[in-house]
């Protein structure tokens, strides 16, 4: 087949104007994907609950440590090193969504002062004895689950789902930890945020595999 010089004219252009089209469907598409990522903004509400989280989980972390120290009991060691954990878990979002960090350096020491004032009563409620200083731990968790559990009926986004429900089984299993150790002490502990039922199926449940 011997192709004219018009003919040869039309078949370069056919060929430029489907590479020009090809280009641009590329184009388009990776801009829609960045417009899609640009679109995941968090709510007030939202950063909120992030920073408070943050904070609460830097409680329970350096609540523990200050117990160990005192009691020197392996459970508060073991459950500082899991709230270390959730702190950098939350942290992650933080980082994500370009939120300062809220957390001080500083063992007992908080930038929220309704987290300052709890820090410092709980510190004093666990002096008095090792089945006190245990059942601060299960107040802990009580408080932990119970916000966790609040704070995912108030979004959507799956990040931030996704680590608060592992935050969450964390807590129970924390919670069957103190709670297990309570009652080999002799004492006793009755929830004071979490339902009773709640606090029934989580105690007489299993030990959970968490994602983490």
């Amino acid at each position: 087949m011997i192709l004219t010089k018009m003919n040869f004219k039309l078949l370069i252009n056919l060929i430029l104007i489907v590479s020009f089209t090809l280009i641009s469907c590329s184009t388009d598409t990776v801009e829609t994907e960045e417009d899609i990522s640009q679109e995941i903004v968090l709510s007030q509400a939202e950063k909120n609950m992030l920073i408070q989280m943050r904070e609460e989980e830097k409680l329970a972390r350096d609540v523990y440590l200050y117990l160990y120290d005192k009691y020197e009991v392996q459970i508060f060691a073991n459950i500082s090193n899991s709230e270390q954990t959730h702190m950098s878990k939350v942290l992650t979002l933080l980082l994500q969504y370009d939120i300062p960090d809220p957390a001080l350096s500083n063992q007992g020491e908080f930038s929220n002062s309704s987290l300052q004032d709890l820090y410092n009563q709980l510190i004093q409620a666990g002096e008095t004895s090792l089945i006190d200083a245990l059942k601060v731990g299960a107040t802990i968790e009580d408080l932990d689950i119970h916000d966790l559990e609040e704070f995912s009926e108030l979004t959507q986004n799956q990040d931030i789902l996704e680590v608060f429900a592992n935050l969450t089984c964390g807590s129970r299993n924390h919670m069957r930890g103190f709670y297990s150790q309570i009652i080999n002490e002799g004492g006793d502990y009755s929830p004071q945020y979490i339902s009773p039922e709640e606090f029934d199926y989580i105690i007489n449940s299993q030990h959970e595999q968490c994602n983490n």
